[in-house]
């Protein structure tokens, strides 16, 4: 083999390792992301659990005070929909 043939071959191979290597990377870096959103399972739940809370807080509040949504509202600044929607 002489030496002008073996620079393209070399070449290649480079090439090639190198695309190797950035699939295994990439595979690392998808692997480590399902990870974590497979440990952030009960943490999102807790979330939507806690959402879900803080709506039913402000509705019995609202009502154990004896205020209307469009009371509230006013108070706030905002419209009566956003109100209806918090304690949804």
């Amino acid at each position: 083999m002489s030496f002008a043939t073996t620079i393209p071959l070399l070449l290649g191979l480079v090439i090639w390792a190198g695309i190797l290597a950035l699939v295994i990377y990439l595979a690392v870096l998808l692997i480590k992301a399902l990870r974590k959103y497979l440990k952030s399972g009960p943490v999102r739940q807790e979330k939507a659990e806690m959402a879900r809370s803080l709506g039913e807080a402000i509705r019995y509040h609202r009502t154990r005070c004896k205020m209307t949504q469009e009371f509230v509202a006013e108070s706030l600044g905002v419209s009566r929909q956003a109100v209806s929607k918090w304690e949804s």
